[in-house]
């Protein structure tokens, strides 16, 4: 499938700027509400938002076929894989989780079958994903390094469920959600999720327990955040970037999201940067040029997104 150079390239600016923002978001809305709530809230909102702006726009927002697609790859990413991220930041340091997440392209490689002749004799695609991480891992080295010691193995362990989930859910809703619209198949992963999210969290008491009056307003906001801008524009593009180009790409967002994330620490947190870290930048935006530069410029113009 061909895709406009245009929408490509700005589907992947808003899964790498936005995801890169809400490791920060989730920390905040975790300060309100418990994780499997969070979880519940947003994906319920984004989810029934975009199926009813389908339904407005006319699409065919149910197909049996699509729809259990969607509920399998959705399970797999957004309940099983960012509710264990979102239950590790409550112990986790966020060095700690951006480091295990950016992993997630290679698990892309050693689980995508279809492209192991293609991937695993590309000297190009192996140096970019071992460059990748360890620019990530350079980035964040001090600060893994004092903090390891706090960590508990058991989250870390979680996380590294997550990253296997992420890329098995990615891999599936790339090969099985083949047809309909890509708006209607994304909105179903997101109910998909919530209809987990939901029962998970009345079973373990997160709604009864709750005080909704003495939820700050930063938890909303970054709740409004997370529905808006980190489900319904970040995730519908890269599910849309999954059906029109290569996974060993699109899992490039794995390490631009933590450049991101020092950066916005760095402007709005005021926190320092190291010689060090900046290191860790040149060579993960290295490693991005490697995967994609190639691949970019066969890159033919085609109908524009339908999410747009």
């Amino acid at each position: 499938m061909q895709a406009n150079k245009l929408w490509v390239v700005l589907a992947f600016a808003t899964v790498y700027l936005v995801w890169g923002s809400t490791y920060f978001f989730i920390q905040m809305g975790i300060q309100g509400f418990p994780p499997l709530l969070l979880g519940a809230l947003r994906f319920l909102a984004a989810g029934s938002l975009l199926l009813g702006w389908c339904a407005i726009k006319g699409e065919r927002i149910w197909q049996w076929q699509h729809v259990k697609h969607a509920a399998v790859s959705g399970s797999l990413m957004l309940f099983v894989a960012l509710g264990l991220v979102m239950w590790a930041e409550q112990s986790l340091p966020s060095g700690v989780v951006a480091i295990l997440v950016s992993s997630s392209p290679l698990w892309f490689v050693l689980l995508d079958r279809a492209k192991w002749q293609q991937n695993l004799r590309n000297r190009a695609t192996i140096l970019g994903l071992l460059t990748g991480f360890a620019g990530v891992a350079l980035l964040f080295g001090e600060q893994l390094l004092h903090d390891v010691k706090q960590v508990q193995i058991l989250p870390m362990l979680l996380l590294l469920v997550s990253t296997i989930a992420w890329s098995a859910g990615s891999l599936y809703s790339k090969y099985k959600l083949t047809g309909g619209a890509a708006p209607v198949n994304t909105a179903w992963q997101m109910l998909a999720a919530a209809v987990l999210f939901v029962p998970c969290a009345w079973l373990h008491g997160d709604v009864q327990q709750l005080h909704w009056a003495q939820i700050p307003v930063a938890a909303w906001s970054a709740l409004i955040y997370l529905i808006v801008f980190g489900s319904i524009a970040a995730f519908s593009a890269y599910v849309w970037l999954l059906q029109v180009r290569p996974a060993t790409q699109v899992s490039t967002y794995a390490y631009v999201n933590p450049v991101i994330a020092v950066l916005l620490g760095l402007f709005f947190g005021h926190e320092p940067i190291s010689l060090l870290q900046m290191g860790g930048l040149l060579v993960i935006l290295t490693s991005v040029l490697l995967l994609n530069l190639q691949k970019y410029r066969a890159l033919k113009p085609a109908p524009k997104l339908g999410f747009i």
